[in-house]
């Protein structure tokens, strides 16, 4: 497994969903609940693990003086109170474009030409640099707790 399990015993899919929401639907220009509805399902399969996975390489370069102990409990305390508060609305950038099009294209909403672009080389490194945008506003996301 490439991040602890504990992790996603802590960052739930609802826990991760709530803190996309905001950018989501910003970004797609729908209410919340549809935005909420949209990611649960882009979440349901792989692209879950790939984002925790990105998510705790983040946490891992961004807390440099925790083990992974301290960390995961870095993360259980600021889930602690509110674990399912809405996380911040970000501006999008090509990064999370790539993401949000990696969302779209897991439920289905973008088109088959958007699918070719991302499963070009170009399209696989921006794929990347998504997930490691997305992962590192998680990891802000999930430590800036107590």
């Amino acid at each position: 497994m490439r991040y602890p399990p504990r992790l996603g015993h802590l960052a739930t899919r609802p826990v991760v969903v709530n803190r996309l929401v905001p950018t989501y639907a910003k970004a797609h220009n729908i209410d919340e609940e549809e935005a909420s509805q949209r990611l649960s399902r882009a979440l349901a399969g792989q692209l879950w693990e790939d984002l925790l996975a990105a998510t705790w390489e983040a946490m891992k370069g961004r807390v440099k003086r925790l083990d992974e102990e301290r960390l995961l409990e870095k993360v259980f305390n600021t889930l602690e109170d509110r674990p399912l508060r809405y996380g911040r609305a970000v501006e999008t950038n090509p990064a999370w474009s790539a993401f949000m099009m990696m969302l779209d294209l897991e439920i289905g909403t973008a088109g088959e030409a958007a699918r070719r672009v991302m499963e070009s080389e170009q399209g696989r490194k921006m794929i990347a640099a998504g997930l490691a945008e997305a992962g590192m506003f998680l990891a802000t996301e999930l430590t800036k707790g107590k």
